[in-house]
């Protein structure tokens, strides 16, 4: 059985009392919410804090609230199920309420929170496993080693962007809100990651996310498709996200934004600006798949072969549009058997 090493947790009751103890923590401190990904690499050594941050008995950190009209808020500790089931973001917002909902099962959705999954670790088969595992082969550079085994001449990290929920968050032109000892800010999200499997996230260290902040939904329709081996649990392959404004039946404003293919969510700016003014008809579609495989640059790094996940991009960004379009109402994932 895989333990969890000895920690200190502090449950703080506000977010002013959460920044000065992650602060105060320093680089022996982490944050935890719902814990469903941080534990286990708890378990695994891939973290090993000694000091743990809970936000869960922050009551503001929870909830959603505002208006399509408007904007909507939610709180980074809203668990993914609420979000996924909340008529609201279903109604307004269906790429995020269907990204939430296919993350893993639906026992860990209970747990796991919104603000959990964007900021989620990201994976690679060489890293994600046993700490005896890890040490059987050296170790990667992410951890413990100095190396990228899946790009052993590289000199970064080029473990994979797992979220599903990030993607989504991205193509209806999110902000996350941070706290942190100097005060708070409001970002992109599309500003919140960065290209580098290790450093994948551009918020401080000591900076909390506190909302993720959605924009008013009027004439844009959206939709999220997931590709994994199994029906439930598993990470994403790939992940689809798309969203557009209609004007009648005319595209003004396109995004396309693929998951799991590179260290960050990779948008396909090309494919989406081929849509904007003009119809979402199969032609328009079929070029849009075509430009959007471009920037998907899979690594022989997570499960299935790097070419078939590439091959397959185009498919699923075909299949985004055509939902999109009214075209397509198949399921919104995948399980490869």
């Amino acid at each position: 059985m895989i333990r969890l090493p000895s920690f200190a947790y502090l449950a703080p009751r506000t977010v002013d009392e959460a920044v000065r103890a992650i602060a105060d923590a320093g680089p022996d401190g982490m944050l935890v919410a719902g814990g469903t990904d941080l534990y286990p690499n708890m378990k695994r050594r891939q973290f090993e804090p000694k000091v743990l941050v809970g936000l869960r008995a922050i009551g503001p950190l929870r909830g959603v609230a505002g208006s399509p009209r408007d904007g909507v808020r939610i709180g980074a500790c809203t668990t993914l199920t609420a979000v996924a089931t909340h008529p609201g973001v279903g109604r307004d917002y269906p790429a995020l309420a269907t990204a939430a909902g296919l993350v893993s099962s639906p026992q860990l959705r209970n747990m796991g929170t919104l603000g959990g999954n964007v900021c989620v670790d990201t994976r690679c088969n060489y890293y994600n496993q046993s700490y005896e595992w890890r040490k059987a082969i050296g170790f990667c550079m992410k951890k413990d080693g100095d190396i990228c085994l899946v790009a052993p001449g590289s000199s970064r990290c080029w473990a994979v962007s797992s979220s599903d929920t990030a993607p989504a968050l991205w193509s209806l032109g999110a902000s996350v809100r941070l706290a942190g000892p100097s005060g708070e800010r409001t970002v992109p999200i599309a500003a919140l990651f960065q290209d580098d499997g290790i450093q994948y996230l551009a918020k401080r260290a000591d900076e909390i996310v506190t909302e993720i902040l959605l924009p008013p939904a009027g004439g844009w329709r959206s939709t999220y498709l997931k590709l994994r081996r199994r029906g439930s649990f598993d990470f994403p392959i790939l992940g689809v996200a798309a969203a557009a404004r209609l004007e009648g039946d005319v595209v003004r404003e396109a995004r396309i934004v693929l998951g799991a293919v590179a260290s960050v969510p990779r948008e396909a700016t090309k494919a989406a600006a081929l849509l904007v003014g003009h119809r979402l008809t199969t032609e328009a579609i079929e070029a849009a798949a075509d430009a959007a495989a471009g920037p998907a640059k899979p690594l022989d790094n997570t499960d299935l072969t790097h070419p078939y996940r590439k091959k397959v991009t185009r498919v699923y960004v075909a299949r985004a549009l055509a939902r999109l379009a009214g075209l397509d109402q198949g399921p919104a994932q995948q399980a490869i058997a």
